[in-house]
């Protein structure tokens, strides 16, 4: 459901902002506190300059002048220290926050629907979008404070001493932030497409790393390397837009803040040289003089470091947008209450289900269905019948458009696939993905009820030989034995077995066969999805899909399971 704070990027930005409200105040305050010091230090160092050239004072009787001039500066940088801790403690939590709310998004999309996403345009959003949101809370946010307060501080000093000077200084600054706005809004649709354009660019580049096995047998590694290449200087291109147009955005600042600071200049020095007797011209003195212009630099300072860092909000906007549109996702929760069967029905059991994709229409349903402890149910029917999504809504992986899922409370349940999920590491590493504290003996014993005994007296290292990604290094027969061994080193109470022995020769095919019954004598209840003959004859029930609805042995379509 979209959450009424994501209507817009920045309203999303700004809800997280506020959870560190109180992070983000230290570090206003912190730097309010600097530049009310620099004010200080401009009007010490201008008060030691009149006393040595006008009173002609010795140095020796300024040293308490010097001593706090010391001290201010002290402070000063005790005070920027804390506005960049402050500020980097609140981005720090903040990403925290956003990672966990991506990870949390992800979780309850499920691993059907979220696996509709690229896994790298996933991982940039996970790393690298919500990096760029650093700058954004860390350095911009507060300093968006400081240019509301200190350039005001500093005119009404100037105000104190030359009304003429602050007028000139007043006219300036409004069209600092005019251009930095119109600037900043090309400045977002750039970081917007570069942020897109960097997710398509990891998924193209693992892809390629992903299918260089037979990129080299068919002999097409130059024109994937030709490919990369291509899309890897489209994003340079991209990047180099981007950095134009934020140095474009500082230029515009520098040259309206030098032109006026060459205005208060020219009108000090006239003013004191005695050729100007407009307004207070006539009454400025060396130490009047001297403290507007030293204060001139520093009323653009918050603009010209506002400008440095005005990049990072429009980084943040377009990072912001693409993980948006992963968080407005819908995500379908079940109903509160329906976490627990009653005995009668088993396992699990489904009340009246449906399930729709996106783009296919609805898969499956209407189907009621429960699993008792113990028996083997076979699913079978023609390919695009329905058999994936059923496992698929018995493990909980999607949650049902219609109806209801309801298992047994802290149900544990196994799933194997014609694809099993390897990683790359030792053998031992992805056995323990299902049994992280299993030992070396449990895994041994795995290893051999799976079937993999002969593999595994082969194997110089034992279960510490090196894997690689998807499996690499083992055969399609081993790599299923493998997730087979998985299942029974997880003790789980349901197994759900998506086309087992698919692509399996004839040997394997017998291996795998006789280890699904061993789990089968266990006690554990099996749902197979299956064409295969032998599997079928496994079952204890059978249940027959067609487009999604169960049929009975009539063909006639129904609502309800048949045994």
């Amino acid at each position: 459901m979209r959450h009424d704070l994501r209507t817009s990027p920045r309203r999303w930005l700004a809800a997280h902002a506020a959870r560190q409200r109180g992070w983000l105040g230290l570090a206003a305050l912190a730097g309010i506190a600097a530049g009310a010091l620099t004010v200080v230090q401009m009007a010490l160092l201008a008060w030691i300059v009149s006393r040595l050239l006008v009173d002609g004072d010795a140095l020796v009787t300024l040293s308490g002048a010097f001593i706090a001039l010391v001290g201010v500066l002290l402070l000063r940088a005790m005070c920027q220290w804390g506005q960049e801790l402050a500020g980097q403690e609140a981005s720090l939590r903040i990403r925290v926050s956003v990672r966990a709310e991506l990870l949390d998004h992800l979780a309850a999309m499920g691993p059907v629907r979220a696996g509709s996403r690229h896994t790298a345009a996933l991982a940039s959003q996970l790393v690298e979008q919500v990096e760029a949101l650093d700058g954004y809370f860390a350095r911009f946010l507060p300093q968006l404070r400081l240019c509301a307060v200190i350039p005001l501080l500093i005119v009404l000093v100037v105000l104190s001493l030359d009304w003429l000077a602050a007028l000139f200084l007043l006219l300036a600054a409004p069209l600092i932030p005019l251009f930095m706005a119109l600037v900043g809004m090309g400045a977002e649709r750039l970081n917007r497409d570069q942020f897109a354009l960097v997710s398509r660019l990891s998924g193209h580049f693992l892809d390629r790393v992903r299918g260089i096995a037979t990129l080299q047998l068919f002999h097409r590694t130059a024109e994937a390397t030709a490919e990369v290449h291509e899309a890897a200087d489209r994003y340079r291109r991209l990047s180099m837009r981007t950095l134009r147009v934020a140095f474009l955005s500082s230029a515009v600042l520098e040259f309206f803040a030098s032109v006026a600071i060459a205005v208060v200049a020219i009108y000090v020095g006239f003013g004191l040289l005695g050729y100007l007797e407009f307004g207070p011209a006539g009454e400025l003195t060396l130490f009047s003089g001297l403290l507007v212009l030293l204060l001139a630099p520093e009323f653009f300072q918050p603009l010209r470091t506002l400008a440095q860092h005005y990049h990072d909000r429009a980084a943040a906007l377009g990072a912001a947008d693409g993980m948006l549109a992963l968080l407005d996702e819908p995500v379908r929760h079940p109903a509160a209450g329906r976490e627990e069967v009653p005995p009668e029905d088993g396992l699990v059991a489904l009340r009246d289900v449906s399930l729709t994709h996106p783009g296919r229409g609805r898969v499956l349903g209407p189907l009621s269905l429960a699993v008792a402890a113990g028996e083997t149910l076979v699913v079978t029917g023609p390919s695009g019948a329905g058999k994936s999504a059923l496992l698929q809504l018995l493990a909980g992986f999607v949650t049902p458009d219609e109806g209801e899922r309801r298992a047994r409370r802290e149900l544990k349940i196994a799933w194997m696939d014609q694809r099993p999920v390897l990683i790359h590491g030792r053998l031992a590493d992805n056995l323990r993905l299902a049994a992280p504290e299993a030992n070396d003996d449990e895994l041994y014993r795995a290893l051999e009820r799976a079937g993999l005994g002969e593999l595994l007296a082969s194997l110089p290292q034992g279960i510490d030989t090196p894997l690689g990604e998807r499996g690499s290094g083992l055969s399609g027969g081993q790599a299923q034995r493998l997730a087979l061994a998985r299942v029974f080193l997880s003790n789980a109470e349901l197994v759900l077995l998506d086309e087992p022995t698919a692509s399996l020769d004839e040997a394997t095919e017998a291996r795998v066969i006789k280890a699904l019954a061993v789990l089968a004598e266990e006690g554990r209840a099996l749902v197979i999805a299956t064409h295969h003959p032998a599997l079928m004859a496994m079952g204890n029930r059978r249940l027959e899909l067609c487009e999604g609805r169960p049929v009975d042995r009539t063909g006639t379509a129904s609502g309800k399971e048949k045994a």
